[in-house]
């Protein structure tokens, strides 16, 4: 798919905002529930407390969220398409070794952020029942909107996304009111837009530097921004950004002002809600409910998110293949059962293993600070690629660096009160992607290619060998040496050692990913004419890697242009213009079994075989499985092999 067409359909438009409102702005839109409350947790209530607090949101508003994602950020776009992966595939090109971990940390973080966004969103929204019946039960309640969530994931979202954006719409519009409403009756609250105060807590309030890991959480829906750039364009998210930074800030202000104005000088009482105490008595039940539906839209916008993400890791070859479904004709609408049902235990286990919001909070927004810092990293690195004056890359990066480096030591404070679970599921998330990465990297660094012109002659006379059964008329290995000059040392070791695979034609194709989210193209040369073809197959990283299909068309029109005979080579078939048929060879590479590995290698490849064991075949990543697929084994070395003295004796 071309980048006009995406930047046609994305143009700005007032549904093209509606979308954007439903999509992106769910996790950040839903902060004012939970964030002032976790500001004055356990504090007294006073001016410094409140416009200190307040001042730190609304500058961090401005410069992160604002100026770092919806500006610099969604102009760091790879072809209309946001997100770290899109960010890395733009500088990967530079082949610079260490870009790959800012990648896959980042990946990690945003996905163990997955595990507790949906518990404490949906938690902080359903709490508000307790203030019309103190004794009612949240839990169960929450853990009925989640299993319900992750089981309607199969189905897709086509049928109720319709109604994502007006609810968010609604959602805006009535915290916006709320805020203006209190902000009349104390308009003191106005004084936080000076940064002063921000600085006096920080350098003077007692703790008040710890506190930035509360106020952290009003941006940390910041990286779905830049994720779903994709989904909406940067006009529509610009445009609609405009109207939500409003609304939040006017109940950010206006929740400053109701907590001045009412509870000046008093201690906030624990189990309270900010947000919550800002509504009339009458309106609660209608004010829960939309904060409910809106956490739920939050939730269901992550969830999309992850499964997005974990997509473009695979097709970058930085995660196991698992199975990918498309449940409706929604344009990029995937489903990963392996992930929903995984991240729905790591939703369980939060909200049983923390019970409440105000527990949630404390352990909120490690993992994410981890994932900005890691954006900053390569957006820092792709200005400096396009040779932007060095004093503004290093002034903006080190802006950032220094804010987000505040905001991750503020958050560490939060790694005992259960901010360890997320650093954990992030750690066992980086550490398999690491593992697959090295463990491919291992492989492509010791993989053996041969001159092909040197094989020509023997396969000539291996497809005359009647005394040879022969393998299939089409024989089509996947290749990893991507020019018809070379060809891979295990295909050779296949065709012509472990049991000579007689056929006649040969088909070499290598799949490559190019650094572009979208496009699918090949190029077809010929090794032996009619007889032996090398094919290069390019998908972006966002493309269905449907390698038969691809594979079946480029095959017709070879048909058509006289390259090549579709009809059966068996004279009994031929005879009846049977069509030929197509046989697929994948190699499955092994370590040589006498390979002498030191202790890191042998760590590596136990934990590769692992993840393979779980893993999606190579034949269903690729749209074979229906197809006439053989899978073989062959040894590769890595190392030396182990030393043994042999003598012979009589």
């Amino acid at each position: 798919m071309g980048n006009s067409y995406r930047d046609h359909g994305h143009k700005l438009s007032t549904a093209g905002v509606l979308i954007t409102l439903g999509i992106i702005f769910g996790d950040i839109g839903t902060s004012p529930i939970y964030v002032l409350n976790a500001i004055v947790s356990s504090h007294i209530i006073s001016h410094e407390l409140i416009l200190g607090g307040l001042s730190c949101v609304f500058w961090t508003l401005l410069i992160i969220t604002t100026f770092k994602y919806v500006y610099l950020a969604l102009n760091a776009d790879n072809r209309g398409e946001g997100g770290i992966f899109a960010l890395y595939a733009l500088v990967r090109r530079y082949k610079v070794q260490w870009l790959i971990f800012p990648a896959i940390i980042g990946c990690a973080s945003l996905i163990a952020d997955g595990f507790i966004t949906p518990p404490i969103s949906i938690s902080s929204a359903v709490e508000g029942l307790k203030l019309l019946n103190p004794d009612i039960p949240t839990v169960p309640i929450v853990i009925g909107i989640l299993a319900c969530l992750f089981v309607f994931q199969q189905f897709g979202t086509k049928i109720v996304g319709g109604i994502f954006g007006p609810v968010m719409l609604i959602w805006f519009a009535m915290i916006g009111f709320l805020g203006a409403k209190e902000i009349l009756l104390n308009p003191v609250v106005l004084q936080a837009i000076n940064p002063k105060h921000a600085i006096h807590l920080l350098v003077a309030y007692p703790g008040g530097f710890w506190l930035l890991g509360a106020v952290f959480l009003c941006t940390t829906g910041g990286e779905a921004l830049y994720s779903d750039l994709g989904h909406c364009g940067k006009s529509n998210i610009r445009m609609s950004w405009v109207f939500v930074i409003a609304m939040l800030l006017l109940n950010y202000f206006g929740q400053s002002a109701m907590l001045l104005r009412v509870f000046d000088g008093q201690h906030w009482p624990e189990g309270k809600s900010t947000f919550y105490t800002m509504m009339p008595d009458w309106f609660l039940p209608i004010g829960i409910t939309i904060a409910t539906l809106a956490t739920i839209i939050a939730s269901q916008a992550l969830i999309t998110g992850c499964f997005t993400l974990v997509n473009e890791a695979m097709k970058l070859r930085l995660w196991p293949n698992l199975r990918v479904i498309y449940p409706t004709t929604h344009q990029g609408q995937i489903y990963i059962p392996g992930i929903n049902w995984f991240l729905f235990l790591g939703c369980i286990a939060v909200v049983l293993l923390f019970r409440d919001s105000a527990n949630m909070e404390a352990a909120y927004g490690l993992a994410i600070t981890i994932n900005m810092l890691m954006t900053t990293a390569l957006l820092t690195y792709l200005m400096y690629t396009q040779r932007r004056p060095t004093i503004i890359t290093w002034g903006l990066s080190q802006l950032f660096l220094t804010i987000e480096g505040a905001f991750f030591v503020s958050n560490l404070l939060k790694f005992k009160n259960g901010g360890w679970f997320t650093v954990l599921i992030a750690a066992i998330i980086f550490f398999g992607m690491w593992i697959f990465y090295q463990a491919r990297q291992l492989r492509k660094k010791h993989i053996e290619f041969v001159e092909i012109k040197d094989y020509i002659a023997p396969l000539k006379e291996l497809m005359q060998d009647d005394t040879i059964p022969k393998e299939a008329n089409n024989l089509v290995y996947l290749a990893m040496a991507n020019d018809k000059s070379h060809i891979d040392s295990n295909i050779i070791y296949s065709i012509f050692r472990k049991r000579p695979k007689r056929a006649d034609i040969y088909w070499f194709v290598h799949v490559d990913i190019s650094n572009d989210p979208f496009g699918a193209t090949y190029a077809v040369e010929s090794v032996v004419p009619r007889r032996v073809f090398f094919i290069r197959l390019s998908f972006g990283f966002k493309v269905e890697h449907k390698v038969n299909l691809m594979f079946n068309k480029i095959v017709e029109e070879m048909v058509k242009n006289g390259e090549v005979d579709e009809l059966s080579h068996y004279p009994s078939l031929r005879k009846y213009n049977m069509p030929a048929d197509f046989k697929f060879i994948i190699l499955n590479s092994r370590v040589a079994i006498d390979d002498a590995l030191s202790p890191f290698d042998q760590f590596i490849v136990k934990g590769y075989r692992f993840i393979k064991s779980v893993s999606l075949s190579t034949a269903e990543d690729f749209g074979l499985e229906l197809t006439n697929v053989e899978e073989e084994t062959v040894p590769i070395r890595i190392a030396p092999s182990t030393k043994i003295e042999l003598h012979r004796v009589k």
